[in-house]
């Protein structure tokens, strides 16, 4: 049985030299439990070895994610790019369930020239649309999971996550914490403002298994600027801290690394989770 928390890296490994669906079998080895694909600037991976991902991760007991492309845009303002958009995701709802993830990880859009509750309304819109589209295509296998995002000009605030998740079925919320830090120019500063983001949760949506992303990061007043490693600590936010919330909260997380170390800063999360418990 998996423990609470588990990790795993946000793609290949850092010193695996062999083709990213092939990666399972090296992650087990090393002892994470988990593993999002990245498909962050394109999905390339075809069916065939989508499955061998599948039947890897199914033998070594890893628990995969997916990350969609960059570049979707639920809240656009020009209806061609909604509608490729919206066939991105169907796509990489397709792929997901090729592959078995259990999750579709996916930034939302950008606010434009557009209101807050605009962007809301127009990528809701989209979702709707999206919807349409899976049941065209004979898809039924996924769950989509909007993540928090690190820019102030992105939609994407842990509000309007909640928002998103609590509105459709097959939703469940990809929280980045850093991302989170970064947009709120500092944001988590003590333990009490991981409690915090993890109540509005609670209170908010119905979550058995929390997606997470975590990295140490650089902002500026904008946001997000750059991932940092854990050795880098003068940037946050504070790992312990969430893994103390989660612990005393009794929470089941999967806690997906984003630093530029991956595994191996993963590995650093599970140790000190490890001694925690």
């Amino acid at each position: 049985m998996k423990p609470n928390v588990i990790f795993g890296p946000a793609g290949r490994p850092v010193d695996f030299k062999g083709s990213a669906y092939k990666a399972c079998e090296y992650i087990a080895n090393e002892g994470l439990e988990a593993y999002e694909y990245q498909g962050g600037r394109g999905l390339r991976i075809g069916e065939k070895s989508a499955n061998i991902l599948k039947e890897d991760s199914i033998k070594e007991d890893i628990l995969v994610s997916l990350h969609a492309p960059y570049y979707i845009n639920l809240s656009a303002v020009e209806d061609k790019k909604l509608a490729m958009s919206v066939e991105t995701l169907v796509n990489a709802a397709r792929i997901a369930e090729w592959m078995g993830a259990y999750r579709v990880v996916f930034h939302p859009g950008y606010y434009s020239k557009n209101t807050s509750s605009e962007a809301l309304s127009t990528a809701k819109g989209a979702i709707n649309t999206l919807f349409e589209r899976l049941d065209e295509e004979g898809i039924s296998k996924y769950t989509f999971a909007p993540e928090t995002t690190g820019k102030r000009s992105q939609l994407g605030n842990i509000d309007e996550i909640i928002d998103i998740c609590s509105s459709f079925d097959n939703f469940e919320p990809t929280i980045d914490f850093a991302h989170i830090h970064a947009r709120g120019r500092g944001y988590i500063r003590e333990k009490e403002d991981y409690n915090c983001v993890l109540s509005k949760l609670e209170n908010g949506l119905d979550i058995g298994r929390l997606h997470c992303h975590f990295t140490r990061i650089e902002y500026t007043k904008a946001g997000e600027r750059r991932h940092h490693t854990f050795e880098e600590v003068e940037y946050g936010p504070e790992i312990k801290w969430l893994l103390e919330s989660f612990i005393e909260n009794d929470w089941k997380a999967t806690i997906i690394c984003e630093s530029p170390l991956l595994d191996k800063d993963a590995l650093i999360m599970k140790e000190l989770y490890e001694s925690l418990l």
